[in-house]
């Protein structure tokens, strides 16, 4: 972990967090207490910023420095809010965003972004919690598409799925169980794809808001593909489509 990617001690984490900074998580000490440490965890918690409770030694490996029982790695990216990526989408455009309900890998992540960024897509939502983290390592395996594509992180996926759908954009998940295969999708529309983690797939209860459940056919012996190679499969399908109706 890079060095500047971190704040620690209680004043300085305070003051980021009310200055506007954005953290991917902040690692707190396990029992720890006291009037500056309280305060922190309740803006930790006013901010919906992601928060660890780890052992004294997990924090001495991050900095050497007098971290005071909390080290804060800091976001690579500024963040969005969802309203403000669907208003950001060019007139003329219909949107495409990309939704992630578990997936941890980094490189995954990274590479997903990166054919999104290539396909044209406005946007990508992950999760606060079990989603890869924006990092240096992400930014990397993204080739710098998450420093072009807005990315926006909730707190639940379900109700912003709602909100997406009242704004009329249909879900579509990728699911290797579905009978529709996602050439006879219609994916011209406004869409958000949802790509779910690399070994359960699509939790239940977002597969239950999809409003299409497609799969990619599979001639091989392996049942499924990586999600990474699932997901360029998928958002270039819907750059296929959508090139035809032109």
């Amino acid at each position: 972990m890079e060095k500047k990617n971190l704040i620690f001690g209680l004043r300085p984490l305070i003051e980021a967090i009310e200055a506007g900074k954005t953290f991917e998580k902040i690692y707190l000490k396990k029992g720890a207490d006291g009037v500056l440490f309280n305060e922190l965890v309740a803006l930790c918690k006013q901010h919906r910023i992601r928060e660890q409770w780890v052992p004294v030694e997990k924090l001495n490996y991050l900095t050497r420095g007098n971290h005071q029982g909390a080290v804060g790695v800091t976001s690579a990216i500024e963040y969005v809010d969802v309203h403000e990526m669907l208003d950001s989408v060019p007139e003329g455009e219909t949107p495409l965003i990309v939704l992630f309900d578990g997936v941890t890998d980094v490189r995954n992540f990274g590479a997903i972004a990166r054919s999104a960024e290539c396909a044209g897509a406005h946007g990508l939502i992950l999760p606060l919690k079990n989603s890869a983290p924006v990092n240096a390592e992400a930014m990397k395996s993204s080739a710098g598409a998450l420093s072009l594509i807005p990315v926006c992180r909730v707190g639940s996926l379900r109700n912003t799925l709602r909100m997406l759908q009242s704004e009329g954009l249909q879900v579509v998940g990728a699911s290797e169980k579905s009978d529709t295969l996602l050439y006879d999708a219609d994916l011209t529309g406004p869409t958000v794809l949802v790509m779910g983690s690399e070994d359960t797939g699509i939790s239940k209860e977002v597969l239950k808001l999809c409003d299409k459940q497609v799969s990619i056919p599979m001639s091989g012996t392996i049942e499924s593909l990586n999600v990474s190679a699932a997901a360029a499969v998928l958002l270039f399908e819907v750059v296929r489509q959508r090139k035809e109706t032109m």
